[in-house]
């Protein structure tokens, strides 16, 4: 087969360190668009995105060449550097070490 394909669906999960409640909803409606940018970046298509003030969920489809552990370490680290620079209330923000990643089948 000359061509690489694949469509894989992934519904990854990650929390602000100690469950701090930190993204409120003014802070989530830029974080939510900057996340997805990040995705872009990295090849990867955000279909969705969503959390409460502690957590984060997205439906991220994997370029063919990103691992699971890439994209999110991409997505943690651009987006708490970028969060840090936008107030002083959010200068200590963090997110928690790990995350959840579970395969998709379809969305609804």
């Amino acid at each position: 087969m000359p061509q690489s394909l694949s469509f894989v669906l992934v519904h990854l999960v990650f929390s602000t360190k100690d469950r701090a409640p930190f993204l409120k909803a003014n802070i989530a409606t830029e974080l939510y668009p900057y996340l997805a940018s990040v995705a872009r970046d990295k090849d990867c298509e955000c279909y969705r995105i969503g959390g409460v003030e502690d957590h984060v969920h997205l439906a991220v489809r994997l370029s063919r060449t990103t691992t699971v552990a890439n994209l999110v370490e991409q997505l943690k680290t651009c987006s708490s550097k970028w969060l840090k620079s936008k107030s002083p209330i959010l200068s200590s923000f963090a997110w928690q070490r790990g995350y959840g990643a579970f395969s998709a089948t379809h969305l609804t």
